[in-house]
């Protein structure tokens, strides 16, 4: 077999790239050349450009193998001139949509819609932003029910729990396979028998309207019960790191993949009043039972974040929220009364919350819906309302506030080094523009130095590049890469559109090419800012829209208009 060689013809302002066959001769050369340009063998004129080659116009008779072109600095260079008069060839063959099988129509056109089954847009919107979530669909892809009858539930929870992770796998899949919208029968189905309270109707029996954000925890409770064990686990994060270290306390795939261990404080706000205005002997005692009593600290889990329109956790906060930052906060701190030993009453407790684990995937949700006590009202009852108030939001949400210490110390190492490295770029950006003025001297000079540190001993480098290597940092959660710096960037949204809170509609948006492939290309922005504008689609119901994020910015509520009530957002990397 004769050894190829990459060579690059240069045909008036286009380039192309070949691969030289010496033992094909001329003839093969040319032939290649045609099929490529058009241009017909016998008005070629090939010139040699790299030393070594022949001289002057290549000739027919020439034997390519006499030459030494392994001697020959690749690419080797040549160049073309004629006028192209025949047809060439397309690089790839014209296939049309109606040719191809439906999975492969599924993956060139929109993506798929659900249609509404009475009332089911709850259920539409949020799966349809939980099917591009990779580490779900691979661990449901490994679940097998007979391993996990033994998690503390009863077999026909476990059976209606099975049947509806099932559901919800087949219906991705068939999201993805078919070009057209499709029924979520199965399931709707599954979804009434594993939650009976989402199976209620109305007067006339049709199917009521149910909470979007209700179904997501709902079946994630679902999930969490029975995505258990080690084949799971390492199935859902495909080769990532997710040992026990990362994992830091959670036990199946939905708390490590969507998980928050919270570390909760709580603090006696009393106790500095208390020993501030006691004398004497009663001031001793009070002091020691302040010693005994110190900050209280416990953990829990949470599978999302709150961001709290009302303005705080207790009812006497009147702040006013206007950014999805202002309200998450509030909604870590507040005011409660608990028992103090020391002062020996009911005292005010102060409750800080802090991130102790971050997860891949982060869900917030907006507190849209209340409950309104009516005591004039006939029932008593009360009534289910809706905030209206607009509460902005970015493409790319920042959590390092929201971190305990111990997260931030970890986050700060990436995010210091990240800030010198931008430092640097743009300190060599505003040199190089300064050396298109200075002096060719200069730029020799800078030039000679370059070539100096190339020729550094390979010994001496890999030396300085141990020493100047940062230091491992313990992780702050599973499948996060280790110069994290807790930035997440938003990828679908579950909107809800009317005054009435057991009513309205649901629809999801889900940003399009969630593989992150468009990466290294010029991105369009917003406006003057630094804002991506993306691809988008709107899923309401069976139909699909494109949409940009400057769209999907606007839903921050104020009006009639579709507003946020989920955001999902995914570690940025």
């Amino acid at each position: 077999m004769s050894t190829k060689y990459t060579t690059n013809v240069k045909w008036g302002k286009e380039s192309i790239e070949i691969q030289l066959d010496p033992s094909a001769g001329v003839s093969g050369l040319k032939s290649e050349l045609q099929s490529r340009t058009g241009v017909p063998m016998e008005r070629m004129k090939i010139m040699p450009k790299s030393k070594g080659l022949w001289k002057g116009v290549l000739k027919d008779t020439l034997d390519l193998t006499s030459l030494k072109l392994s001697g020959i600095t690749p690419p080797i260079q040549m160049l073309m001139m004629g006028s192209a008069t025949l047809p060439v060839e397309p690089v790839k063959k014209t296939v049309f949509l109606e040719d191809l099988a439906s999975e492969e129509v599924a993956a060139l056109v929109e993506p798929s819609g659900l249609t509404n089954l009475g009332n089911t847009c709850y259920l539409n919107s949020v799966t349809q932003c939980l099917r591009v979530i990779p580490h779900l669909r691979d661990g449901l892809k490994n679940y097998t029910p007979s391993n996990n009858n033994n998690n503390g539930g009863n077999a026909q929870q476990t059976q209606m729990h099975a049947m509806l992770l099932k559901s919800l796998l087949s219906t991705f899949a068939t999201l993805d396979s078919s070009p057209s919208a499709i029924s979520p029968q199965n399931l709707v189905m599954a979804t009434k028998m594993a939650f009976p309270q989402m199976a209620q109707t109305g007067p006339q029996g049709q199917p009521m309207q149910q909470d979007a954000e209700e179904f997501y925890s709902s079946i994630l409770g679902a999930a969490a019960t029975e995505l258990r064990g080690d084949r799971v686990m390492k199935a859902a994060f495909h080769g990532e790191k997710c040992g026990e270290e990362e994992l830091n306390g959670a036990v199946n795939v939905i708390d490590a993949v969507f998980g928050l261990k919270m570390e909760e404080t709580l603090t006696c706000d009393e106790l500095g009043t208390a020993a501030a205005t006691a004398t004497g002997s009663d001031a001793m005692e009070t002091d020691s039972n302040a010693l005994v009593e110190p900050p209280v600290t416990t953990y829990d889990l949470h599978r999302k974040l709150v961001c709290n329109i009302q303005g705080g956790s207790d009812t006497a906060s009147n702040v006013n929220i206007t950014h999805i930052a202002e309200g998450i906060q509030l909604s870590l701190t507040g005011k409660l009364e608990k028992y103090s030993d020391a002062l020996g009453r009911n005292a005010q407790w102060t409750r800080s919350q802090k991130i102790a684990r971050l997860p891949p995937y982060l869900v917030v949700q907006f507190g849209r819906f209340y409950w309104k006590s009516t005591p004039d009202s006939q029932d008593h009852s009360g009534v289910k309302c809706k905030v209206m108030k607009p509460v902005a939001f970015q493409g790319v949400m920042d959590v390092y506030e929201f971190c305990s210490d111990k997260v931030k110390k970890v986050l700060k190492v990436a995010r210091d080094q990240y800030a010198r490295e931008e430092e640097d770029r743009v300190a060599k950006k505003l040199k190089g523009e300064d050396m298109d003025e200075t002096k060719p001297a200069a730029m020799e000079e800078d030039n000679k130095a370059a070539a100096e540190e190339e020729e550094m001993d390979d010994e001496l480098k890999a030396a300085l590049a141990m020493s100047v290597e940062p230091e491992q940092q313990p992780p702050v959660g599973p499948g996060l890469p280790s110069d994290f710096q807790g930035l997440y960037e938003l990828f679908a949204v579950v909107t809800h559109k009317g005054r009435d809170a057991d009513g309205g509609h649901y629809m999801g948006w889900v940003k399009a090419d969630n593989s992150d492939s468009r990466k290294g290309k010029k991105r369009e922005k917003i406006g003057d800012t630094e804002e991506d504008n993306d691809d988008w689609f709107v899923f309401d119901d069976d139909e699909v829209s494109p949409c940009k994020t400057e769209d999907i910015l606007k839903l921050k509520g104020g009006g009639d208009w579709h507003m946020s009530y989920l955001n999902f957002y995914r570690a940025k990397k």
